[in-house]
Formats: structure tokens, C-alpha cells, sequence
């Protein structure tokens, strides 16, 4: 299978207003296709990088849904949940279980949009989401990263 879409995602955080934005580039054949930003009130780091990955999928899903794809993020949260941890999720009714019987299970953090994901990820056996390392110079990745830190409310 050969991957000649790459969709780069990143998700920026800023804790003084509780806020900041998500956004995914799309590229074909080496060439920009496509780029979407947008900015929400968050709670974490984490909640923007898993919803730049979902908006990226849903666009997926809507526009190239039968494309082979790579989905580059920089966030080891995103690639573990996306590989293991929403399966366990899953079977487990997202909760968090752990090894201690007396604990309480713990709702997952951003339950609904791990559900969303999880649905599109099934949906979409030819996404693959893999680790890129943020700042390190593809040009997708520095993209991506400075449309969520200064997000636009409508997409491009």
C-alpha cells in the first residue's frame, strides 16, 4: 500500500485563557491540498491534539474516504490512544480500570472525543496515525502547528 496523502495534525494549548486551536494540513502528491484550523475553549494540551486528529478524519471521511492515508501528529497521547488504549477503552466501557479491585473506575479524559475518533478509525481501515517529531522541520508538521496556535474560525 502506498501512502501518497500524508495529512499532518496538531493540536496548541494556552493555559492563561484556557483555550487554543487544532488544525490538520492535507497534501497530495508532495502539494498543499487542503488545511482547516479552528479555535475552542479546552481544558489540555491533550483535548487539541486528539481533536485536530478527529477534524482531520472526519474530513477523511467526508472528502477522500477511500484514499490510503498517513496521519502525522506529534502527540505520543494521540498515537497511544489511537493504537491501544481505545481498544482497552472500549472493552472496558470507557472507564479506566486498574489493577487495584477497591479503586474506582475513572471516566477517560475527553471520552467523547475518543468515542468519535474510535468510530471513524473503524470506519476508516485506511488511515494509518503515526508520530512525527514536532520542530523538526517537515514542513507539514510546522504548518499544521502554527495554524493552531493562531487558528482561524473558518476553514480554508
Amino acid at each position: 500500500m502506498t501512502f501518497q496523502f500524508p495529512i499532518y495534525a496538531d493540536g496548541s494549548f494556552d493555559a492563561a485563557t484556557c483555550s487554543g486551536g487544532w488544525a490538520f494540513v492535507a497534501y497530495e502528491n508532495g502539494r498543499q491540498m487542503y488545511a482547516a484550523s479552528g479555535k475552542v475553549v479546552a481544558t489540555s494540551n491533550n483535548t487539541l491534539e486528539v481533536l485536530a486528529v478527529l477534524n482531520a478524519i472526519a474530513w477523511i471521511a467526508a472528502q477522500v474516504p477511500e484514499r490510503s492515508i498517513t496521519l502525522w501528529t506529534d502527540a505520543a497521547h494521540v498515537i497511544e490512544g489511537c493504537r491501544r488504549w481505545r481498544a482497552i477503552w472500549r472493552t472496558n466501557g470507557w472507564k479506566r480500570i486498574t489493577p487495584n479491585p477497591h479503586a474506582r473506575r475513572r471516566p477517560i479524559s475527553d471520552m467523547e472525543i475518543w468515542q468519535q475518533l474510535d468510530r471513524l478509525l473503524d470506519q476508516h481501515p485506511n488511515v494509518i496515525v503515526e508520530w512525527r517529531k514536532g520542530h523538526s522541520g517537515a514542513a507539514g508538521n510546522e504548518l499544521a502547528d502554527a495554524l493552531a496556535r493562531t487558528p482561524r474560525s473558518a476553514k480554508t
